[in-house]
């Protein structure tokens, strides 16, 4: 087993390696066309959807013979968080100056730092306070911007009306889901739809980032403050509270199929539409997936939710994202903050959020009458917003998470137990020169 978790690291990484190097000699979109183009080219890397694609497209007609964006699609239906944080960090090793502007998920930041362009001087305190701060605060770093938000997300659930109006207690059920329904009651909702067999609650279980979501997010129902300068805290009793509510839902309650241990954010879309399951913990843009015909039913009746939360403690909701860098290595450092400024603009934070339902990072977009209108699902996500928390923010935040997602994991494929999982995890970030109070 070890021999061949071995391999696949090493096959992965050997995959990633050729996959960016085959993107860099032929890079997305239609700038294959303009080799002899005399336009200034800055490397983008990032998920590219559709969404992006557009706003690229538009960047590129705009600067048409100055500035040209080639895209080198990083997407999340061929790589993790994980795999993306790992080939970045060690492109940027390399101090090649083949990528300009690249996208990091908001906890990245700190860890990135070292590799990206102070960015303080390119904006002033006026242009920073047009940004919602929940977005704006994940871009500082030793009191530097060494970031910019391009887009915010925060999970939340999306479950079946349909299935639920079947129910003869419809109005009482909906109202506690729309508030935050307990771990509880949806094991006792379960009860009543599971006729059918169909999943009842998806969420993301593989031994990535995803995983580490929902554990913070389920810890901060009684403890949310997580850190404090370099010291992280992880209470004991709480860690065990959630990681033995995780492996109920799966096998006592059932509520959650043991697939789930498989799954990261597409893959667990796929899954929740083509089983079509009751709920799913998700972020902002499952809509804009499965948008084949087959799936029209299910995501026309789809309604948003907070996530569950523990009986007696405040439901919360962990934010997402993703921001972007500039490389200290790039020599195209005034086209990237152009490239930038056009993509955190008004019309392109418009264009992402509708054709690929990426939440805006502009705070007058949430008070805009005319685009609340045309966005109704805006004012779910603003009074979301306000029992928002963010992971743990400091440079070596990424070790903590992948020691934690392997020991939550473990107990979870059921290879150790709960108190085993809890023990090693401290174990772990404590040999890793990361200091941890667990005192309850």
């Amino acid at each position: 087993m070890k021999f061949e978790k071995t391999f696949f690291v090493i096959l992965s990484g050997v995959l990633i390696t050729a996959f960016l190097l085959i993107t860099f000699l032929f890079p997305t979109g239609s700038g294959l066309e303009t080799n002899n183009s005399p336009a200034k080219k800055i490397y983008y890397v990032d998920n590219i959807s559709k969404a992006h694609q557009k706003v690229i497209d538009a960047f590129n007609k705009k600067y048409e013979g100055q500035i040209r964006v080639e895209a080198i699609n990083l997407s999340f239906d061929k790589f993790s968080t994980n795999e993306r944080k790992e080939l970045l960090a060690r492109y940027l090793r390399n101090k090649s100056d083949r990528i300009d502007v690249f996208a990091v998920d908001q906890i990245w930041v700190p860890r990135f730092a070292k590799w990206a362009v102070p960015l303080t001087q390119y904006y002033s305190t006026k242009e920073r306070q047009r940004l919602l701060q929940y977005a704006l605060e994940t871009c500082v770093y030793n009191d530097s911007l060494m970031a910019f938000p391009l887009y915010i997300d925060i999970a939340h659930l999306y479950y079946r009306d349909d299935v639920l109006r079947k129910l003869p207690n419809y109005f009482e059920l909906k109202k506690k889901i729309d508030s935050s329904i307990t771990w509880t009651d949806l094991t006792d909702l379960s009860k009543k739809i599971s006729a059918n067999k169909s999943p009842i609650y998806i969420f993301q279980a593989d031994n990535y980032e995803g995983l580490i979501c929902s554990f913070f997010e389920m810890l901060a129902n009684s403890h949310r403050s997580f850190y404090r300068n370099d010291t992280l805290y992880l209470n004991e009793t709480g860690f065990k509270k959630v990681l033995n509510q995780l492996v109920k839902m799966i096998y006592t309650d059932k509520i959650s199929p043991e697939k789930v241990l498989e799954l990261k954010e597409n893959e667990s879309s796929d899954f929740f539409l083509k089983e079509e399951g009751f709920s799913i913990r998700a972020w902002s843009s499952l809509k804009e997936r499965g948008t084949t015909p087959e799936y029209a039913g299910i995501l026309k009746n789809l309604q948003r939710a907070p996530t569950p939360h523990f009986a007696e403690e405040k439901p919360t909701s962990i934010f997402g994202g993703w921001n972007l860098m500039i490389s200290k290595y790039s020599t195209n450092v005034n086209e990237a903050i152009k490239f930038i400024n056009f993509f955190t603009s008004e019309e392109s934070q418009k264009l992402m959020y509708r054709e690929g339902g990426y939440l805006p990072v502009l705070n007058y977009l949430y008070e805009d009458k005319k685009f609340f209108e045309d966005s109704p699902d805006l004012f779910f996500f603003k009074n979301l917003m306000k029992q928002g928390i963010h992971r743990p923010f400091f440079q070596k935040y990424t070790i903590v998470s992948d020691i934690l997602a392997n020991a939550i994991h473990s107990a979870l494929k059921k290879e150790v137990n709960v108190d085993t999982a809890v023990k090693i995890a401290y174990e772990k970030i404590r040999m890793a020169g990361i200091i941890v109070q667990k005192a309850d």
